[in-house]
């Protein structure tokens, strides 16, 4: 009884940490990803784009708000235009007369004025508050901003899918060329050991020095592309670096379990594919909509303008200040346009072509990407039943590989059937490593078509 309590208790703690590492290792990928998501220059790119189209959106919709402007200037001149008073002719001879009936010279001679257009030494400071009160280039401005907005939020969407399924793909394919060399280093040892078999079988006696050649060039062969999978390592590590933005020889962690994207494959074969969720469709759709508002725009170009403005300042000459030199205005701006060389009528011409062009891309982006979808899936397809048929044939070549190995030491089997073993099970465990990484980079770009990966809301 105890014994079986004890078992029991071993058999629960082992499940947990099976458990807990499967868990971490399926995090792995997508702490990487998150990473990306953070780190990838272009996409920092993309998200300063979106931020200087949400701060145009707040431009826009400042314009309804008043404005405030402090105004001045300062004016003084001389010569050019002039008006004539004739003061002097008109006054005089009244003053004479009256001079002449007082005895006095109470009312002297004055002289005709003459008095020019040019202001001098004037100065006129104000205060301006003007507020848009009819503008339909305002409303529609603000809406085309909102969309333009909204483009862009999609755009950086896009981007994040595209990074994920690259992150995805190179994931995958560095593990796939860490497993080759692994194939290919246990490849090397069963050649060695092969070599060393038909040393011991030449010295006694029993085999052919050809067979040591064969095994020499087996080793050659096996070393070259040996190096091939470790080279091909190093440029994966690189990518995946790269698409991280951070040192490039920084250490890839291998950590991950392949089973549940395996076992999410399976699922996608079976299930309908839809494109209803991609943001290129709701892209084009929203070009449309701002396409159709432009249209609106141009459309109403004979809509009158007003605008309300209120002045408060001074003005006086010879920049004096007193009481009587404060002012104030109050006004209406109004503006209607009547001809523009038949300016408007174009741009309208050209919107409801924006607007056809645009239902075109609409039914061209819909069979694109439906038959781009298809496609991947097709794929899936493929690569998982090469990946179950790779499977039988390693098990074929495992078997095999042990029956003429031992065979061959005991004589039974030949040199020849011995290397073309160890071929066969080395080619099928590199196509099982092959189709196993193809069903889940099939998988990762059915994901991206059908923009199945669930994105973080920020």
């Amino acid at each position: 009884m105890r014994t079986l309590f004890t078992k029991t208790i071993l058999s629960l703690t082992l499940s947990s940490i099976l458990l807990m590492s499967t868990v971490h290792a399926q995090s792995v990928l997508d702490e990487y990803i998150d990473l990306g998501l953070k780190n990838n220059i272009v996409l920092q790119q993309k998200n300063i784009s979106l931020e200087k189209a949400m701060l145009s959106l707040k431009i826009a919709n400042g314009m309804f708000s008043p404005s405030l402007a402090l105004l001045g200037n300062y004016t003084n001149g001389d010569g050019g235009r002039s008006i004539s008073f004739p003061v002097g002719d008109l006054l005089n001879p009244v003053y004479n007369t009256l001079n002449q009936l007082t005895g006095s010279d109470n009312f002297p001679q004055i002289e005709n004025v003459n008095q020019n257009f040019f202001p001098k030494n004037f100065y006129d400071v104000r205060a301006r508050a003007s507020m848009p009160l009819v503008n339909t280039d305002l409303i529609y401005n603000r809406k085309i901003k909102q969309q333009q907005t909204l483009l862009q939020e999609f755009e950086v969407t896009v981007y994040k899918r595209e990074l994920i399924r690259n992150i995805k793909v190179a994931y995958f394919n560095y593990l796939g060329a860490l497993e080759g060399v692994s194939i290919y280093r246990s490849a090397l040892t069963r050649a060695l050991e092969g070599k060393r078999v038909n040393e011991s079988l030449l010295v006694n006696g029993r085999g052919l020095p050809a067979y040591v050649l064969r095994s020499e060039s087996e080793i050659g062969n096996i070393r070259a592309q040996l190096v091939d999978a470790e080279r091909q390592v190093e440029n994966t590590q690189l990518y995946i670096n790269f698409l991280l933005n951070r040192d490039l020889e920084e250490v890839i962690s291998t950590n991950y379990s392949a089973e549940e994207d395996l076992m999410n494959a399976s699922r996608f074969i079976t299930e309908p594919v839809s494109v209803t969720k991609r943001e290129e469709l709701m892209q084009i759709e929203t070009l449309k909509e701002l396409n159709k508002n432009i249209l609106s725009m141009n459309k109403l170009f004979w809509s009158p303008k007003i605008n309300g403005f209120v002045d408060m300042g001074a003005q006086a000459e010879n920049l004096k200040y007193n009481h009587n030199a404060n002012y104030y205005l109050i006004g209406l701006q109004l503006e209607i346009p009547l001809f523009a060389g038949f300016n408007n009528r174009h741009k309208i011409s050209q919107s409801l072509l924006d607007i056809k062009n645009t239902e075109l891309s609409i039914n061209q982006i819909n069979r694109q990407l439906s038959m781009s979808t298809q496609v991947t899936k097709n794929a899936l397809v493929s690569a998982w039943q090469n990946y179950q048929s790779a499977q039988k044939q390693l098990e074929a070549a495992q078997s095999y590989q042990r029956l003429i190995e031992k065979g061959y030491k005991e004589g039974v089997n030949s040199f020849i059937e011995a290397v073309d073993a160890r071929n066969q099970l080395t080619s099928a465990q590199l196509l099982v490593t092959l189709n196993q990484y193809r069903v889940l980079i099939a998988e990762a770009n059915l994901e991206r078509e059908t923009a199945g990966y669930e994105l973080e809301l920020e």
